[in-house]
């Protein structure tokens, strides 16, 4: 599954750091035109993320999982066939589906496998898939240097090439135990009550709401620092790349050391807590770079960029436990595909937040920063209750005679 994700997120760089380009300049659509595209896929892809938790609690996993890649697959090569609008709505809005299901199943898949060592799993996923991007994007720019057509085609090939070896590979996968599907299949009478419906638990849906406020420094990154540092601070318009660097080498370097302070589901929780402060450092030292020149703008906004990727890597172990430890085992996938609604709705509301945030200038920062604070706080009070009913994320223990 590391392999894997080594693949799916260096074809995903081929293509993500190019994809707005290439609807510019190879398929000839206007500036609202692109943006209406990204936001009808995105707004489809919601739904990947539900239906597909659904689809694992029912069937085989691996099978699942093969048949999502090989969809994503279908949906790059599709593009490649056409400039017409609608068509090209039509397969984004595919391919964005199936990335959101798939990325809920890979988890689903790891949880199921790795058991009690499943936050150190996510890490080194974490740094491997952040390895994966800067491979992929390092050859998008070698590629793009050519200046011509072909070079957009094939980067969008080797794309969905990924995606057919990603399948090929998780073809190879053995079948992970899950609970739902050994009850469904088990000789015994069945249970009088049906599983858990996570959207019937109200404790869960807001658990994601609160995630959902929490994954926005995905949009910090991807629109705010760029947009901030070319309209309201005085630091070169070079800085915004050299920030994504940042961000994929801290990652690389610290996610899987970090890791190591939420191996338990109280651990994990006792992290909202340092996350908190993050958020807070993040968007107050972003606030601060508007107010000085070149070089203080420079050191601050480097300040807020480290902040907010500590945040990250912080708030992906939190999650990543509690998401799991929140969700019964006999509905996981069903759960879990719902809070993956949560990341999928940060891509929408996210560009939103941090334009809202641009606007009202620095005071717009430090809201910013400090209501995601106060969600973790919240977050951190909301999931006490819930927690002390299931067990903790701690490793078995075999007792025997001898």
């Amino acid at each position: 599954m590391l392999a894997i994700a080594l693949v799916d997120r260096t074809g995903s760089g081929l293509w993500a750091s190019v994809s707005v380009l290439y609807f510019t300049y190879v398929s000839h659509l206007s500036v609202a035109q692109v943006g209406t595209l990204a936001a009808i896929a995105g707004a489809i892809g919601i739904a990947g993320a539900p239906l597909g938790g659904r689809l694992a609690d029912r069937f085989p996993l691996t099978r699942v999982l093969t048949a999502l890649q090989l969809l994503r697959a279908l949906a790059s090569f599709a593009l490649l066939t056409t400039d017409n609008y609608v068509l090209l709505i039509a397969f984004s809005a595919v391919g964005g589906f199936g990335d959101r299901a798939a990325n809920v199943l890979t988890k689903l898949y790891a949880t199921r496998v790795a058991g009690p060592d499943r936050i150190r799993y996510q890490a080194i996923s974490r740094t491997v898939a952040n390895a994966g991007w800067a491979l992929g994007g390092l050859a998008a720019a070698g590629a793009l240097a050519l200046g011509t057509t072909a070079a957009y085609h094939w980067l969008l090939l080797g794309d969905a090439l990924s995606f057919v070896a990603v399948a090929t590979l998780t073809v190879r996968c053995g079948e992970p135990p899950s609970p739902q599907r050994v009850m469904a299949t088990s000789k015994d009478a069945p249970p009088a009550n049906k599983p858990p419906n996570p959207w019937r638990d109200r404790t869960y849906l807001a658990y994601v709401a609160t995630e959902t406020v929490l994954f926005l420094d995905d949009a910090v990154f991807k629109v705010g620092l760029p947009l901030w540092i070319a309209h309201a601070s005085e630091a070169p318009h070079g800085l915004a790349p050299l920030l994504m660097v940042l961000n994929n080498v801290m990652v690389v370097a610290l996610q899987v050391p970090l890791a190591h302070f939420g191996t338990t589901t109280t651990a994990a929780r006792n992290l909202l807590i340092p996350l908190s402060a993050a958020f807070a450092l993040g968007g107050t030292t972003l606030a601060l770079s508007a107010t000085g020149g070149a070089i203080t703008a420079t050191v601050l906004l480097t300040a807020s960029a480290a902040a907010f990727t500590m945040a990250e890597m912080l708030h992906a172990t939190v999650s990543w436990e509690l998401s799991v430890a929140l969700a019964p085992g006999t509905a996981q996938g069903a759960y879990l595909g719902v809070h993956g609604l949560a990341q999928s709705t940060q891509r929408s509301i996210g560009p939103l937040a941090v334009t809202a945030a641009i606007a009202s200038g620095p005071l717009g920062w430090t809201v910013f920063g400090a209501a995601i604070a106060l969600t973790c706080m919240i977050q951190h009070r909301l999931v006490r209750g819930p927690l002390a009913r299931t067990p903790l994320s701690v490793p078995p223990v075999t007792v025997s005679e001898n």
